[in-house]
């Protein structure tokens, strides 16, 4: 839930802070034009006087600062130091924080440009980043083209031009890829893996299984409001079974939210076992011994961690009337409205949903889905959030383990959700693709790649993004379409999870990890050829922190990445 209203002085000061740092410098004062001497009296050997060049506009260091950490947010102060440092002062230690740097949510724009696009809505369509590819043209209903940046600080991209195009169905995105039509495709359907293996043509590359799929259900709406009908559902849905019919190999039915690969991520008891007359039992002492009637709601997205929802939706159907007496018609949703009502918590009934690594951090997981601020599965619990809150400032895992476990456990008693699967999945090639990968964090990055020498490599994913301003998208189809554009300050090792340096050389915190120092790359150029400096990060950040904003406006506004990695937002009422 959103916090309380600051005090109204604590209010006015922010928003004084706030509005002196968000104005742009200021024009330096030209020099006054000197007068031309009058022809007959200037020597015809002589020049006129070169004209005084206008001295550069003093670098304003752009801060922006919380009166104090009631708010419930993790950032106390980000500050540009000077033109090539930025400084991130929190309410208490964060270990994750290069990890959460990294992500393309807080990627950097020029602050001139979002102060522009931002009000217009222009930044929906279009970004103006520092990565290896410029966006050319978006051709809606089909298709997205880049094209390679010239002036890009890093390695150039292998191909002169990029492009996005998208289909539902696995069938038709392999096709494609057989027929030579795409370069690349995502998330090939389970049956396809051999076919694929196969051919000599085409290269699979497997995917691992950082991703969760899950079984929801909001707990402001009856009989959800029932744990004990929670726990009936958990416990009459058979999750092998929708593993063994619908997932690829490397997959596995989930033992707890966060999959086994992320530190801490299954510690605590395993998930309950299937039980369907425990479960019809249970529901009946509930009070619906019937059952009841209820609706399934998915998107027809193929992702990592649902590869064949049509097929999974149906399955489950069929499991709540076969094992529980629930009757549940199936409610297909455009993606966009899908992903906005979902994670309002405003769908009344059981919706199909799940989560693919953005950074290799069980906060990743855990904190994203159950903190206090998210509404997704109705009221919130504080016997999770809170031990969260405790566990996320402990850098070593083995320290932080024992919270891990009250967590897992809490989740498992309370039973917001019914983890369901940790999916396998893949990404194929032609065959000549050189740097083909597949990334477990979903972010494959396409200037890496060379399509056999070709100008052009065509990719083709599961859905169309729903923007290109990333900083307030949380899917993934729109997420990596923003990867080949934007970058944040810190990056991902290309197909890996490891840190590295993006557009700060480094970022340092000090000994008690509260004050993190981030110092940028010189001679950085945006594609509108304006040069980065510590006050576009700033902005980039500021617009999404502080709700009170004219500028804290993207698609949805709700900035969801920002509230649930970093906690409450400046000014939210």
């Amino acid at each position: 839930m959103k916090s309380k209203l600051f005090a109204l002085l604590a209010v006015l000061v922010l928003f004084s802070l706030a509005l002196t740092a968000c104005q742009p410098a200021a024009p330096a004062p030209e020099a006054p034009a000197e007068e031309a001497p009058a022809a007959e009296e200037a020597p015809a050997e002589e020049e006129a006087p070169a004209a005084e060049e206008a001295p550069a506009a003093e670098f304003e260091p752009m801060v922006v600062t919380a009166p104090d950490c009631d708010y419930g947010g993790l950032i106390k102060e980000i500050a540009a130091v000077d033109e090539l440092t930025v400084q991130f002062t929190m309410c208490v230690p964060d270990p994750a924080f290069p990890s959460k740097a990294a992500f393309t949510a807080f990627s950097i724009q020029p602050k001139e440009w979002l102060e522009e696009a931002i009000p217009s809505g222009e930044i929906l369509e279009k970004s103006v980043g520092t990565g290896p590819y410029v966006l050319d043209s978006w051709n809606r209903g089909d298709s997205i083209v880049f094209k390679k940046n010239e002036n890009y600080w890093g390695d150039a991209a292998n191909a002169d031009t990029l492009v996005f195009r998208w289909s539902t169905e696995g069938a038709a995105r392999l096709l494609e890829l057989q027929s030579g039509t795409v370069d690349g495709i995502d998330n090939p359907s389970p049956d396809d893996f051999e076919v694929i293996r196969g051919d000599d043509t085409l290269a699979l590359k497997d995917r691992e299984a950082l991703n969760i799929f899950y079984f929801a259900m909001t707990n402001t709406f009856a009989p959800f409001d029932d744990v004990n009908v929670r726990l009936a559902v958990a416990k009459g849905i058979d999750r092998q079974r929708i593993v063994d019919n619908f997932y690829p190999g490397g997959s596995t039915a989930a033992s707890h939210f966060a999959p086994c690969a992320i530190p801490n991520g299954c510690v605590g008891d395993e998930w309950y076992e299937f039980d369907a007359e425990g479960a019809k039992a249970m529901l009946a002492d509930a009070g619906y011994p019937d059952g009841f009637e209820t609706t399934i709601y998915y998107r027809d997205v193929f992702r990592s961690y649902l590869p064949e929802p049509g097929l999974v939706a149906t399955d489950l159907q069929a499991q709540l009337q076969e094992n529980l007496g629930i009757t549940a018609s199936i409610e297909v949703m455009e993606s966009g409205a899908f992903i906005e009502e979902s994670t309002a918590g405003r769908l009344d009934g059981f919706y199909l949903l799940g989560w693919g690594a953005d950074y290799p951090h069980i906060t990743n997981f855990l904190d994203f889905h159950f903190t206090s601020t998210n509404p997704q599965f109705g009221d919130t619990f504080p016997e999770v959030y809170e031990v969260l809150t405790e566990a996320a400032q402990i850098a070593d895992p083995a320290v932080a383990e024992p919270l891990y476990v009250e967590a897992n456990n809490a989740l498992r008693d309370l039973v917001p959700m019914v983890p369901i699967a940790h999916g396998g999945s893949g990404v194929a090639y032609q065959a000549d693709v050189a740097g083909a990968h597949a990334s477990p964090l979903g972010n494959e990055y396409f200037a890496a790649t060379d399509p056999g020498g070709r100008d052009t490599f065509v990719w083709m994913q599961n859905a169309e993004p729903i923007s290109i301003y990333c900083n307030d998208e949380t899917d993934g189809e729109s997420l990596r379409a923003c990867e080949q554009t934007v970058e944040a300050l810190l990056s991902y090792e290309i197909g890996g999870t490891e840190v590295k340096p993006g557009l700060a050389t480094s970022c340092e915190p000090n000994e008690d990890l509260t004050v993190w120092t981030c110092n940028l790359r010189e001679g950085v150029q945006f594609h509108d050829g304006s040069m980065l400096d510590a006050n576009d990060v700033v902005m980039s950040w500021y617009v999404a922190w502080d709700a009170a904003s004219p500028l804290h406006v993207g698609n949805t506004g709700a900035f969801e990445y920002f509230t649930y990695l970093w906690g409450n937002l400046l000014n939210a009422e």
